[in-house]
Order: structure tokens, then sequence, then C-alpha cells
């Protein structure tokens, strides 16, 4: 996984056929919702985030590839026409055919075996393109620079223990804010005391 990218999961499931159709080699999901989710947890606290509905908007979504956890060979991409992206009321959304090789086919067989039964997005986050509310430990993201790709994956991110180099570090930065706001509030606190203390014995 590169350090600069975000990665967050995503449900995966094959399109079914009817009876008499040919076989079908597509996968669909929604790549991202846009309903607030736990991100991680610490101290007791859960850190939140939420995707607007219009950070898709302006997103360069011109070529994405589709490859096994992140990495490696590439199935399919945008470019090509073989993966299909929008972005509706419900979130981004993902059709890809993996009918075009025999290396494609074989994946789309371990998804519909349900050897891979999520999927993680690849994402940079736009300059600018994000904000941290304090009252309710969220952050919002309201612009994404760029989709690189989407993967099923072997063992689907355990935020808490998994979040990517670029997630962790922002919100490493929010949680030691928050903990010096915290240390002044309780020194503060304790000059209260002290004063109200000496107030009392004078």
């Amino acid at each position: 996984m590169k350090p600069d990218r975000e990665y967050r999961n995503m449900e995966l499931r094959t399109v079914p056929i009817e009876e008499g159709e040919q076989p079908s080699f597509f996968v669909e999901g929604y790549a991202s919702t846009f309903q607030p989710y736990v991100l991680f947890s610490q101290d007791g606290v859960d850190y939140m985030e939420r995707i607007e509905p219009t950070a898709f908007d302006e997103a360069d979504l011109s070529d994405v590839v589709f490859r096994v956890d992140h990495q490696g060979r590439v199935y399919a991409r945008t470019s090509a026409g073989t993966v299909e992206l929008w972005h509706d009321e419900h979130g981004l959304g993902q059709r890809t055919d993996l009918s075009r090789t025999q290396a494609a086919r074989e994946v789309f067989a371990d998804i519909e075996a349900g050897n891979y039964p999520k999927m993680s997005f690849a994402f940079t986050v736009a300059e600018g393109g994000d904000s941290y509310d304090k009252a309710t430990h969220t952050r919002t993201i309201s612009k994404i620079a760029k989709v690189f790709d989407v993967s099923p994956v072997s063992f689907p991110a355990n935020p808490t223990t998994e979040l990517s180099v670029s997630t962790r570090s922002y919100f490493d930065g929010v949680i030691e804010m928050e903990r010096a706001e915290r240390l002044e509030a309780e020194k503060r606190e304790r000059q209260k005391q002290k004063i109200r203390i000496l107030t009392e014995v004078i």
C-alpha cells in the first residue's frame, strides 16, 4: 500500500444472471457511501468519518484500475472501458467487467466463491478537502482529489489497527491536539482550585 493514499472497505458482489443467459463476469458494489461511520476508537472515543455527497464531483476518476490487494497485476481499468464508476445519492458505485482475460475470469471465480467478500478503494483527499468537528470527533471529507484503484482484498483492513499512514497521521494530529487542549483545561481547573483554596484560607 502507498503511504500517501487512504483506503476504505466496501461490499463486493458478482452480478447475478437469469436462467438461459450467457455467463456474466461482472462484479459491482459501492466504493463509498455517504453515511457516517466509525473509523477507529481510542481512549474510549469513537472517531468518525463522513464523506459528503459532493466529494466526488471534481475527483479524478479518469484511470482507475482493478487489481487484487491494491498491488500487482491489473485486471481491468476505466481507460480500457472495463471499469465503470459513477456517483449518485447513495455513494460512489463501481461495475467491473472481468471477462476480457483468463486471469481476470479467474479473479471473478475467486470472488464468486467468496474468497474476496470485501473490496477496498484507494484515494487521496484534495488540499483543504476535509475538516474536523471536535464536538462529534468527526472528520468530514468534502473533496477527493483522485481515486487510484478498486481492489478485492484478502483481509479487509481493521480500522483500529490498520489505518493507512496518511489516515493515521491525520488522526494522530487530531488526537494530539485534543490531548493538549484537555491537559490545558485540566491545568486551568487546578489553578482555579488552588486560588479557591488560598482565598478560603485568607
